[in-house]
């Protein structure tokens, strides 16, 4: 498996895909995809902050703003985003 990332459009709108169900935990949250029976890990409070907002907001960038990802921060969260793409848990949303 390649460990490189698609790009990821961080000013496209973006939702959670609605075969995933997300279980908060300490530590952020667990993430289940019934369809490909995938799991991720949320490794911080923020991270699920951010994906919370993704269907209330106008693009990811917007989402990150909200749950406060500070700009020095944002690169970081780019490719957590981009990975929960890459991974089926989020996808592209139409507007």
């Amino acid at each position: 498996m390649s460990t490189d990332l698609a790009p990821f459009e961080l000013d496209g709108a973006w939702e959670l895909d609605s075969r995933v169900s997300v279980r908060p935990e300490r530590f952020g949250a667990l993430l289940y995809h019934f369809g490909t029976r995938r799991l991720s890990f949320l490794k911080n409070p923020t991270l699920l902050a951010v994906v919370r907002a993704l269907p209330g907001q106008p693009s990811a960038r917007a989402a990150c703003a909200e749950a406060g990802v500070a700009a020095a921060d944002l690169p970081r969260y780019e490719r957590a985003l981009a990975t929960l793409a890459q991974s089926l848990m989020i996808r592209p949303r139409s507007v």
